[in-house]
C-alpha cells in the first residue's frame, strides 16, 4: 500500500483515509479532478468543472476498455447518457470532453452532472468530520474544521490555503495514490478482467507492432503466404495487418499468442469486436501452432516464444484444448463486459 508524504502541520492521515469504505468511484474521480484544477492554479473551483472533469477522467475506462464500475455506480451511467446526448466519440480526448461539458446547455446533460453534487463534495470530507448530514458538513467545511481540505459552497469549493502547497508539491504522488486505490477498487469489481491499472488512463500513442511483424514475416515467408482466417484472402509479406484476435481494449497487451496476420481491410472493420469462437478459433489455433513450430525451428531464441508461456507452462503443451480453455473464458468475460460480437 502506498503512503502519502508526511507534513507535520497537516493531517495527511485524514486525506489518506478519504478512500476508505468506498462504495462507488465518485471520490476517486473527484480527487483526480480537484488535483488537476489545483495544479493549474485554481483554488476557487466551480463544482460543474469538477463534475465535468470526473466524467472526462473516467470516459476512456468506461467507453473503450468497458471496465464495470458496478451496477449502482451513477458515473458510468452518466457517461453512457452523456455520450449519446453530446454525440461524443468513445475515444474523445479528455480535454475535449471537459470543454464540451462545461459549455453544454443540454438540460439533461446538466442534470447528469448535478447528480454528483448530492453524493461526493461533502462525503469526500468524511475523514475530517461527520459528513453524512450535508448541511452540517457545509458549515463545518466553511469553518475549516480539523484543517479539512476545502470549504463547500453552493456552486463552488475553496481549497484550504494550508493544503495548497502540499497538493501542488506532491501532485504526482497524490495522483498515483488515487489511481492505486482506484485500481484496487475496480479490480474487486472486475476480478476476471486483466490489467486494470493500464485501463485507467488513455495511452497517448499505441505501441507499434514492428517487432511482432518480424515474427510473423518469418512464418509467412516460410509458408509462402497464409490465408486470412476471416476472409480467406492469401496474405504475403508486406501485405497484411497484425491484428489482435481478442480485442486489445480487453487484454491491453501485444503478446504474440493473441496476434495473427489478417486482411488489412477486414482488420479495420473488425475493430474491437470479438470473433465467434465456433467459426474462428480452430483456424486461429492452426495458424498459431504453425507459427510456434516454425519459430522454434527457424529462430529458437526469438524473444516472442516467451509470450506463449503466459498461457501455458511449457511450449510442448500447446494443444487445441488447452488454448481453447485459456481463451474462451476471456472472450466470455469480454462479451459480458459489453464488447460486441463480430457479425459473420
Amino acid at each position: 500500500m502506498m503512503d502519502l508524504p508526511y507534513q507535520k502541520d497537516l493531517p495527511v492521515h485524514l486525506l489518506a483515509g478519504c478512500f476508505n469504505n468506498t462504495s462507488a468511484t465518485y471520490k476517486f474521480y473527484w480527487f483526480l479532478a480537484l488535483l488537476g484544477r489545483v495544479e493549474i492554479g485554481e483554488t476557487t473551483i466551480q463544482k460543474r468543472d469538477l463534475f465535468a472533469e470526473m466524467v472526462a477522467h473516467a470516459w476512456y475506462t468506461v467507453n473503450y476498455f468497458k471496465v464495470s464500475f458496478g451496477k449502482q455506480d451513477k458515473l458510468q451511467a452518466a457517461i453512457d447518457q452523456i455520450k449519446v446526448l453530446e454525440q461524443l466519440t468513445i475515444d474523445a480526448d479528455r480535454r475535449l470532453i471537459f470543454q464540451h461539458l462545461v459549455a453544454s446547455e443540454n438540460k439533461q446533460t446538466l442534470r447528469e452532472l448535478r447528480y454528483f453534487n448530492g453524493e461526493v463534495p461533502h462525503r469526500f470530507l468524511s475523514p475530517w468530520f461527520r459528513a453524512a448530514d450535508s448541511q452540517a458538513a457545509y458549515a463545518a467545511s466553511q469553518a475549516l474544521e480539523n484543517q479539512c481540505l476545502y470549504a463547500l459552497y453552493t456552486k463552488h469549493i475553496e481549497i484550504n490555503p494550508t493544503w495548497i502547497g502540499y497538493l501542488k508539491q506532491h501532485a504526482g504522488i497524490l495522483r498515483q495514490f488515487c489511481y492505486w486505490n482506484l485500481a484496487v477498487y475496480l479490480q474487486a469489481k472486475n476480478p476476471n478482467v486483466p490489467d486494470i491499472p493500464s485501463k485507467l488512463i488513455k495511452t497517448p500513442i499505441r505501441k507499434t507492432l514492428t517487432e511482432q511483424r518480424k515474427f510473423w514475416d518469418i512464418v509467412v515467408g516460410e509458408l509462402g503466404g497464409v490465408d486470412c482466417i476471416y476472409t480467406n484472402r492469401k496474405l504475403l509479406i508486406g501485405d497484411y495487418a497484425v491484428e489482435h484476435f481478442l480485442p486489445y481494449a480487453f487484454v491491453s497487451h501485444d503478446l504474440i499468442w493473441n496476434l495473427i496476420p489478417a486482411d488489412r481491410t477486414f482488420n479495420n472493420s473488425k475493430s474491437d469486436k470479438l470473433p465467434p469462437f465456433e467459426k474462428y478459433f480452430k483456424p486461429y489455433f492452426e495458424l498459431q501452432r504453425s507459427a510456434l513450430e516454425i519459430i522454434q525451428h527457424k529462430a529458437p531464441k526469438n524473444k516472442f516464444l516467451e509470450d506463449y508461456l503466459t498461457i501455458i507452462p511449457d511450449l510442448s503443451l500447446f494443444d487445441e484444448l488447452r488454448i481453447y480453455e485459456q481463451l474462451q473464458p476471456m472472450a466470455t468475460i469480454a462479451r459480458n463486459n459489453g464488447f460486441e460480437m463480430l457479425l459473420t
